[in-house]
């Protein structure tokens, strides 16, 4: 069986589905429901029992992660492959706790763990087409839910979540581990104490050249390249928008209000091919859709101005670009570097090492020596640290479901702009009005 046959084509038909209906589906909701009130809290969590769907890369990093974090426990493991669940194992026995109950039933299984285990949250890490249904079937459960990014695919999957969060009054998580990296905490801590003055623009995206790991016959390239082959516009938004949306206090006094987006040619997925496979390979007959280089553009209800892009299919340096441009100053990533006026000379960065002492983020300067060597730079420890301390302690999470419905939204509505000659698409208010009194995210400690 090839890679994209093992990939549940029937995902991609309700795909196309949802977003044919999706325009109707969200007005509905918007002009019926009553106004989200405020952030979701939920009573305190003294040892968080966790169960992990999908313990692949990214899974496998994480369940390390929670095992060197105070006051959780991971007692139940899932994955249809038996190895990996043997390896979960053996890595959480080695640390000194019980060993996990194990479900290996085949991809649905996790219904079963979220039915029949006395579980506090359920994180998965599995491929994209899997993230709402495991997240539905924990809140359906009783339990919190968690999940890597993108949360969803489509706008009726972000309303689903939104829906089930407020009914079950359960966190639903979407964890984007980039708002947790050093320079991007650095750049939102600036923003806060006022050194870029106004906010008025940013910019984010995900670059990255993932051409050999799409052809890969493992991991991501059983599964992620299927995606090129569907769909065309952003498919992957949140790693660039996730922290500059904080800078923008989108859901917490802003909101994003429409976008436009549009796709240039499919040409680096067919080169690699080419150079990579003989000429009777069935990778070389494979169509893909998926433009190397997107772009979409965001107005939001304040009238500032997001640019956010998606290249992953051409040779590159790796990028999340992560500018964030005030009336006083700016930030821009790769390399980092800033500009203040009046400060510094004229016309001219600063880099950013040099302002470290002065702006660096209290979580980091706690917890660099205790992130260092985790997945990503640390960033990826950090992200987990602040789940964990969120429910234990019973505050709101950094980032909510409003969030990741807003950011995932972009999926879809890339989708369609990019689909309809970069027609405006609006964006759907999921807070339902209550953008307009949410709180700023604060400058949170250990």
């Amino acid at each position: 069986m090839s890679p994209i046959d093992a990939f549940d084509r029937r995902e991609f038909l309700k795909l196309g589905t949802a977003a044919v209906a999706a325009g109707t589906a969200t007005l509905g909701r918007e002009a019926t429901a009553q106004p989200a009130s405020g952030f979701l809290t939920a009573p305190p969590i003294p040892l968080v029992r966790i169960g992990m769907v999908g313990i692949g890369l990214q899974g496998g990093s994480h369940l390390e992660n929670f095992l060197k974090i105070d006051g959780c426990r991971i007692t139940a493991v899932c994955d249809i492959r038996e190895a990996r669940t043997t390896w979960a194992t053996q890595q959480i026995t080695a640390a000194g706790h019980p060993a996990p109950v194990v479900y290996t039933r085949g991809p649905r299984d996790f219904e079963r763990l979220c039915e029949t285990e006395d579980l506090d949250l359920v994180f998965t890490a599995t491929p994209w087409e899997w993230h709402v249904p495991v997240m539905l079937a924990a809140m359906k459960a009783g339990k919190h839910a968690a999940t890597e990014v993108p949360a969803a695919m489509t706008v009726d999957d972000c309303w689903a979540l939104v829906e089930s969060a407020e009914k079950h009054r359960r966190h639903a998580v979407m964890m984007e581990n980039c708002n947790y990296d050093r320079a991007e905490m650095m750049a939102y801590h600036m923003v806060r104490k006022g050194v870029f003055g106004e906010v008025l623009h940013a910019e984010g995206g995900y670059l990255h050249d993932l051409r050999a790991i799409k052809f890969e016959k493992q991991d991501e390239g059983l599964w992620r390249r299927a995606w090129s082959m569907k769909i065309d516009g952003n498919p992957y938004p949140t790693h660039g928008l996730g922290p500059i949306s904080n800078c923008l206090d989108i859901n917490r006094g802003d909101r994003f209000d429409y976008l436009v987006s549009m796709s240039g040619p499919s040409r680096g997925l067919y080169d690699w091919a080419k150079e990579h496979f003989p000429a009777d390979a069935p990778e070389r007959k494979e169509r893909y859709t998926l433009g190397d280089v997107n772009t979409s553009l965001i107005k939001t209800a304040r009238g500032r101005t997001v640019m956010v892009q998606h290249c992953t299919n051409l040779p590159r340096p790796y990028s999340r670009i992560n500018l964030v441009q005030g009336s006083k100053g700016m930030f821009q990533g790769y390399p980092n570097r800033v500009y203040i006026e009046g400060r510094g000379k004229a016309h001219q960065w600063i880099d950013w090492t040099e302002l470290r002492a002065e702006f660096e983020h209290p979580l980091w300067k706690e917890l660099e020596a205790r992130a260092r060597g985790a997945g990503h730079g640390g960033m990826d420890f950090i992200e987990d640290y602040r789940l964990i301390a969120c429910l234990r302690a019973g505050t709101p999470t950094d980032m909510n479901v409003y969030d990741a419905a807003a950011l995932s939204a972009v999926v879809e509505l890339s989708m369609q702009s990019t689909g309809k000659r970069a027609r405006t698409m609006d964006v759907p208010d999921f807070t339902r009005g209550a953008w307009k009194t949410n709180p700023p995210l604060p400058i949170v400690t250990v």
